[in-house]
């Protein structure tokens, strides 16, 4: 039995290895994270107390405030009286700030006071009084510095990359040698953007509040604590804000080797133990959605308007609710989510010792389990029936799911996607191997499409079956005819074999330049092929090949004319055209025949492009809907016509080559032939006239100069309506 099931053991086996790979960071597997985020994601919002703070509060700048105080940014006076409520009356703990006064405050004008009294009014000794008097109550950034002194305010500061504005900010203090710090598996930063110089020194202390941890879909589930800076510790506004908080005790931590590096151990705030991933982030413990914390408007609390208790010891963020001012981030409780509150949330966590643990032993754990689940589904599956399979799969899943649950309501965060992806794909595995991996499916593929499509996209769509259906549908797609010239008289000149010899010479490298840029054979008629681009797998570049195969046919006439006339064949030439837009595509018959084909308007338009190439004497013509969706070449415009069975005009154009290939002979020419059409359709005549006899003498053997010119001759003696537009009309195929 292991024998006859050896290939799906390797393959479970192979299953299993990359599971493993992925939990020890060999390899990283999205779809393993994405789910683990997800997987995060729902235990926070289906576990979160949903209860409103009443440690930490947001002095918010709202509508209201903005109403009364004015648009932000508001004057420094103004902050510093808020300090000066907060403390000496409210008698709040402490104040953060989750923002970075980076910029000198000049809203008083006493800069312009300070010109005009060095300047224009320096003898005017009233004014100098009065400039006296008053400019240290314009000094509104002083007064601000003032009002931050000897206060359990935390002003907030940014790092960025290779910047470094206004002084370095305030570190942690010396708690650790520079080499091991330097080493600490945290984020390391090179650049700054702090406060202006003279706010920086007066307050107490400092913390960061950019986020360097952000997961791959941006979202804020976890925050380092600390980052460093030219061998220093740089806290974050949420530590700070809490170390505040918690009376100042020193930080504290032991550190542990990593490889070549360092990983933070037993953090400590004094007593208060905060858990840290090996990165020295923090998990952020959500304790609801948005407005967990009260939002206090700064107007009210300028106005004295709330009672003190209110108030009184509490920590209070600066924040805002205001309307293009809100600092909105990705969380798992809500996309749209104030990041005042991701602070808050840490400062509280930390306050109420309620950080989830992300223990530095779970890789060795997810690596067990996973090599323990691999190895038992692989033994027992074989040896059970489907129902007992599904059984296991139900016990194995529940388990798994109670056991994290368990450690999840104990503060322990543990992996579980990978986990249960494992015993979910080894299942799959099991179950749809004999019947999906071994020949049904390719061999559908093979009997639908092998007559239409080359190999590749076979294989292709035998691999992924969904993607295609059978079913009539309206896509963009680009379809090709072509035919033959004067394939009467060839067939006359030849007995039936060699006219099907040399059929099947020409139609073979036809064909195989068709498949080579992944076109669909849609059937051969006589002499002629009809093929198109886009269907039965999507291709968003199906123009730009269709008109890559197009000219390689071309191209390949010539070589091919040589080995007929070493036969004593005659030369082939071919017409084609090609259409860009709209068509019907899918298996289209009857009960009795059925074939996977094309129809519509569009497919109509390209058979009738290339009957027009024998009346503009050119080898290919394209649609100015294929034009417009291939710019890489360049082409001369034909004209515009109004074909058999369509009301609509369509541009008709000739491909010369690609873009950068076009000599500057070409170019003028273009360009020249460009105006003589305007001059044309504009009834200029003799403007018209002139343009195309010059550039018949450029080219003689081009027939659209000599088409032009005939139609003028008749429209000078029968001039067409005033509101004519130069549409030609088809009468015939």
């Amino acid at each position: 039995m292991f024998r006859t099931n050896l290939p799906r053991v390797l393959l479970e086996l192979l299953v299993v290895l990359l599971f493993l790979l992925h939990v020890s960071s060999a390899i990283r597997l999205p779809l393993i994270s994405y789910l683990e985020n997800f997987a995060y994601d729902a235990r926070i919002t289906l576990t979160m107390p949903n209860t409103m703070s009443d440690d930490v509060l947001i002095a918010d700048i709202d509508e209201k405030s903005l109403k009364e105080l004015g648009r932000w940014p508001w004057s420094r006076h103004i902050l510093a009286q808020l300090m000066d409520t907060l403390f000496d009356y409210y008698e709040v703990k402490v104040v953060g700030f989750d923002m970075v006064f980076a910029e000198k405050d000049e809203s008083s004008g006493l800069g312009i006071l300070k010109e005009l009294a060095a300047k224009d009014l320096r003898t005017d000794d009233r004014f100098q009084q009065s400039y006296r008097r008053y400019s240290s109550k314009l000094q509104y950034d002083e007064q601000f510095a003032k009002s931050l002194k000897d206060r359990n305010i935390v002003l907030g500061f940014i790092f960025e990359e290779e910047i470094q504005v206004n002084p370095v900010p305030k570190s942690a203090g010396d708690i650790g040698d520079e080499e091991i710090i330097k080493g600490l598996t945290i984020p390391h930063m090179n650049g700054y953007v702090n406060n202006i110089g003279v706010l920086s020194e007066s307050a107490l202390t400092a913390g960061y509040f950019d986020n360097s941890a952000l997961d791959a879909d941006g979202v804020f589930r976890r925050v380092p604590v600390l980052q460093e800076f030219n061998g220093q510790l740089f806290p974050s506004l949420a530590l700070e804000t809490a170390r505040l908080a918690l009376g100042a005790p020193e930080m504290q931590f032991q550190v542990s080797e990593h490889g070549e590096n360092w990983v933070i151990q037993d953090f400590r705030l004094g007593d208060v133990a905060i858990p840290l991933d090996v990165r020295g982030n923090v998990l952020v413990p959500y304790r609801g959605g948005e407005r967990s914390f009260p939002y206090l408007p700064i107007i009210d609390i300028l106005n004295k308007t709330f009672p003190k208790e209110k108030l009184q010891s509490k920590v209070i963020l600066l924040g805002t609710s205001a309307a293009g001012l809100l600092d909105l981030r990705s969380t798992p409780v809500g996309n749209q989510y104030p990041g005042v509150e991701v602070h808050a949330n840490i400062i509280s966590g930390i306050l109420n010792q309620n950080i989830p643990v992300f223990p530095d032993y779970t890789m060795g754990l997810e690596v067990i389990s996973i090599f323990l689940i691999g190895v038992l589904m692989i033994l027992l599956q074989p040896r059970l029936s489907p129902g007992w399979n599904i059984v296991l799969l139900a016990l194995l899943i529940s388990f798994m799911v109670s056991l994290n649950i368990y450690f999840w309501n104990l503060g322990v965060v543990m992996p579980i996607a990978s986990e249960l992806l494992l015993v979910v794909g080894l299942f799959l595995v099991h179950m749809s191997y004999g019947y999906l991996f071994e020949f049904r499916g390719k061999q559908q593929m093979t009997k639908q499409f092998g007559q239409y499509v080359p190999p590749e996209i076979v294989e292709e769509l035998s691999e992924n079956p969904g993607a295609i259906s059978f079913e009539g549908q309206a896509k963009e797609l680009t379809v090709l005819f072509s035919d033959v010239r004067g394939f009467t008289s060839i067939s006359e000149g030849l007995d039936a074999r060699e006219l099907a010899s040399l059929m099947n010479q020409y139609l073979t490298p036809m064909t195989g330049i068709i498949h080579e840029k992944r076109g669909t054979i849609d059937k051969y008629m006589g002499d002629a092929i009809m093929a198109f681009w886009g269907a039965p797998l999507d291709e968003p570049r199906h123009a730009l090949l269709a008109m890559e195969a197009s000219m390689e046919m071309l191209t390949r006439l010539g070589p091919m004319n040589e080995e007929f006339k070493a036969r004593g064949w005659p030369e082939v030439k071919i017409g084609i055209g090609l259409n860009t837009g709209v068509m019907s595509v899918g298996n289209m018959g009857s009960d009795f025949r059925m074939a996977y084909t094309v129809m519509g308007d569009a497919v109509n338009l390209g058979s009738r492009l290339e009957g027009l190439t024998k009346q503009y004497g050119v080898s290919m013509i394209v649609s100015e809907f294929t034009a417009a969706a291939v710019p890489e070449f360049a082409y001369i415009q034909l004209d515009c016509v109004q074909v058999k069975g369509k009301l609509e005009p369509v541009v008709i154009l000739q491909p010369l080559c690609r873009v950068e290939q076009l000599t500057d002979l070409q170019k003028s020419q273009l360009e020249k032939h460009s105006h003589a059409i305007e001059a044309y359709c504009h009834q200029d005549w003799e403007k018209a006239k002139k343009l195309f006899a010059e550039l018949i003498t450029e080219e003689s053997d081009r027939l659209i100069y000599k088409i032009y010119l005939e139609r003028i001759s008749i429209f000078e003696k029968n001039p067409p309506p005033e509101d004519w537009d130069g549409v030609f009309t088809h009468t015939s195929k």
